[in-house]
């Protein structure tokens, strides 16, 4: 039995383990997943033949793969087999275009501290809404609080994870650590968090010179984080079959990396980077330029290629997120005017369109979802486009919606070629 820490599989969950890892193998080494692979390659380069399809169930997870379908009874293993099963359903039921990899992944097991002061949260249930407290009451005395995390890792705890994982899975699913230790660098959600949603629109106005005070240090404390984590060679290569951005694919050849299980750690520049300013629609694009995207650059110009945008609508900005160098993937949110994306875009970016995941979760009326794709279709011929279905956080307990919706998606694309 295992203590304290240490990991450990009861031999009832590795059998339960082994059935599913032979599964995901036999799937991953499909020809068709090297075909999918190369598609991807192609499409990171520009040179695609064709848009590629995803959908990310995200918080409707749940009602796919459900708690009570799970096998296991220790939590590692129960986590192993979530994760085993969301690979299987993607690839037997959702059957969108995610490359199925024949490996299982690992995380290093990492802590990370706040920014000096606590920020406290209530939480509605069942993944409802939730209310934080601001702890930054007066930008130019409470400024003064703020530190820069403390970053930890645990690498025996990791190491043990990483040869339990070979021992249980490892002729099956040789174990290697892929780890991205943060999603985006975009720092106004961190503001937010800090200030208030409200205060922080306010105080471009009323305190702009604090508010250029507060982003340098979140500039900073990012620049200081993503420097600790390569430092520690606790990067994994991202060009392979990893999300990326808000959506999209890693595959590429040109940024380096095995992506085999002995992998050398990767630098930054190796890396796709992504940041967005979702928290910020309400401001001018004139405000956007100087409180905000002065202090993501320094931070993107570190990597090699680059993402940007999330759910916020990008067409009033848009000439602005232009000057990111190397920027190859551009999200185009429900919200954007997609021909004014398109003319910006061209062929030069990756016209990444978020679909409305209202046509999926609130309702699933498929003339409108057909209308939907085909809308941007026809205001983005000519764009490298990819359509990510994501935000599902409820199917209203009907799993197939979203695999239909990858089924129509693919006949609309087809139709329209």
């Amino acid at each position: 039995m295992p203590t304290g820490n240490n990991p450990w599989i009861a031999p009832a969950d590795r059998v339960v383990l082994r059935q599913l890892a032979a599964r995901v193998r036999d799937i991953a080494d499909r020809p068709e997943m090297e075909q999918l692979r190369e598609l991807w390659r192609r499409h990171n380069a520009l040179k695609g033949q064709r848009p590629m399809i995803l959908c990310s169930p995200e918080g409707a997870w749940g009602e796919l793969v459900r708690p009570e379908e799970l096998r296991c009874e220790g939590e590692l293993a129960k986590a192993w087999e979530r994760s085993l099963r969301q690979q299987i359903f993607t690839a037997e039921v959702l059957r969108d275009d995610q490359p199925i990899e024949p490996h299982l992944d690992l995380s290093w097991d990492l802590s990370r501290g706040d920014l000096g002061v606590e920020i406290p949260y209530t939480r509605g249930e069942n993944r409802g809404s939730y209310h934080w407290e601001p702890p930054i009451k007066d930008l130019e005395r409470d400024l003064g609080r703020l530190r820069f995390r403390q970053l930890g890792v645990d690498r025996q705890l990791t190491q043990q994870k990483l040869s339990l994982a070979g021992d249980v899975l490892g002729d099956l699913l040789p174990p290697r650590i892929h780890c991205q230790p943060w999603w985006t660098l975009g720092l106004t959600w961190d503001a937010v968090l800090l200030v208030g949603l409200e205060q922080f629109m306010l105080y471009m106005v009323d305190q702009p010179e604090q508010v250029h005070r507060l982003m340098a240090f979140l500039r900073d404390e990012a620049m200081h984080r993503i420097g600790w984590y390569e430092s520690e060679g606790l990067l994994s290569p991202t060009n392979g079959a990893n999300y990326v951005g808000s959506g999209g694919v890693g595959y590429t050849s040109e940024l380096p990396g095995d992506r085999g299980v002995n992998r050398r750690p990767a630098r930054l520049r190796e890396l796709w980077g992504f940041a967005e300013s979702q928290e910020t629609v309400g401001v001018s694009p004139t405000m956007f330029a100087e409180f905000i995207l002065p202090y993501q650059m320094p931070l993107l110009e570190q990597f090699g290629l680059n993402c940007y945008g999330c759910c916020e609508p990008l067409h009033t900005r848009i000439d602005h997120v232009l000057k990111i160098p190397r920027l190859r993937r551009i999200s185009v949110s429900p919200w954007a005017d997609q021909r004014i994306m398109a003319q910006k875009l061209g062929d030069r970016h990756i016209y990444s369109r978020k679909p409305k995941p209202t046509l999926v979760c609130a309702m699933f009326d498929e003339d409108l979802i057909r209308r939907d794709i085909r809308e941007t279709l026809e205001a983005a011929r000519g764009c490298p486009i990819e359509f990510v279905m994501k935000d599902t956080h409820t199917v209203q307990n009907e799993p197939h919606r979203l695999a239909r919706w990858v089924q129509i998606a693919r006949e609309e694309v087809e139709r329209g070629a």
